[in-house]
């Protein structure tokens, strides 16, 4: 890899204007106008999501929330480059990620609400749910991948996690592993510039994507807020990986316009100016000017999006407020896979306890 990979690649200017890019326009050349409007449709109906659990939070009906406002383009534009049979490894903030990939969003506060271990069944979406240890989710991508070769497989695993997760063990294991086992994983970084409170310089003098090209494994760095130049670097990582061409790292620059949990206050850390210039840097006005450019938005388009952000919207609300408290017994639920004898004895001695509690 050359330093060439370290300037973002971009589809779609801020403005909505179009970049001349040969090498990967190619990649996106048959999206057309109605993909191009179900991208914008994702990534408002994302933020809706987003933002009605924010609410829930604020509201007592929600334990925590990772907001993931800002980085709509970044997650949306690369999950519509996966296919079902791909595997997702997140980390907590890809709420997005699951919508694009099938997810009921009545069902993605479950474990933020406390009702649950999980939001979602794994198998149904080929989607882990979401890990709250930092980094580790690198380690069982690449794991999964691996195991996914051997067997023949010609699917791609993707790991999603933030710049912050990259100062983790657990993330240069995972590269260091893949690259010797040339595993078909697509390492996939949110470079949304802060890891809690701390900024990205802190953790890197050099482009995190750098970091890749150690192990021997190719890199691209990207625009994260361009729904676009995201969809197509992702498309060629996950050919690669489909066709044995082994891992990849592509790293998203993006933004996190809101707090990190919302056990957060960012106005501590950050100035007004900072996240001002990234509110300029919109991914969903970004492509609504796109649309507009290419006469592809009208009212009847601004109306569906509307429609469909306000049922969603409504669905997550109902859905968590009315979610019912699980039966205590449910905690020793879905813990192993088969049947463990420890499990099985604190199942007993939980159970004499809550019925001498109810005696």
């Amino acid at each position: 890899m050359t330093d060439r990979a370290t300037y973002p690649v971009q589809l779609v200017q801020p403005d909505g204007r179009r970049v001349f890019d040969r090498e990967h326009a190619a990649s996106v050349s048959d999206v057309g106008p109605e993909q191009l409007r179900q991208l914008f449709e994702d990534m408002v109906v994302a933020r809706r999501i987003d933002t009605e659990a924010t609410a829930l939070q604020r509201q007592g009906q929600l334990g925590l929330w990772p907001p993931l406002l800002g980085q709509e383009a970044a997650q949306i534009g690369s999950v519509h480059a996966l296919r079902p049979d791909d595997y997702v490894f997140c980390s907590y903030r890809e709420a997005a990620v699951a919508y694009g990939r099938g997810v009921d969003p009545a069902t993605i506060t479950r474990l933020w609400r406390g009702v649950a271990h999980s939001c979602w069944d794994p198998a149904e979406i080929n989607m882990t749910n979401p890990a709250i240890v930092v980094g580790a989710q690198g380690l069982h991508a690449t794991g999964y991948a691996y195991a996914a070769h051997l067997d023949g497989a010609e699917i791609a695993v993707i790991a999603y996690f933030g710049d912050g997760a990259t100062s983790q063990g657990d993330i240069a294991e995972a590269l260091g592993f893949a690259a010797a086992w040339s595993a078909p994983v697509v390492f996939f970084c949110q470079n949304n510039q802060w890891a809690i409170s701390e900024p990205v310089r802190v953790q890197s003098q050099t482009p995190i994507v750098r970091r890749a090209y150690g192990y021997g494994i190719p890199g691209v760095q990207v625009d994260g807020n361009d729904a676009l130049g995201v969809l197509a670097v992702t498309r060629q990582a996950v050919a690669r990986a489909r066709s044995g061409g082994g891992p990849s790292f592509i790293e998203a620059i993006t933004y996190r316009m809101g707090p990190h949990t919302t056990a957060d206050d960012p106005t501590r850390y950050r100035a007004s100016a900072e996240l001002e210039l990234w509110q300029r840097r919109d991914p969903i006005d970004r492509m609504r000017r796109l649309l507009e450019r290419e006469d592809l938005w009208d009212s009847a388009f601004e109306q569906r999006v509307r429609t469909r952000s306000d049922e969603v919207g409504a669905a997550l609300r109902t859905a968590t407020i009315e979610m019912p408290d699980p039966d205590p017994m449910e905690l020793f639920d879905h813990v192993y896979a088969a049947p463990h004898p420890l499990i099985g004895e604190e199942r007993r001695d939980y159970a004499a306890y809550l019925e001498g509690v109810r005696s």
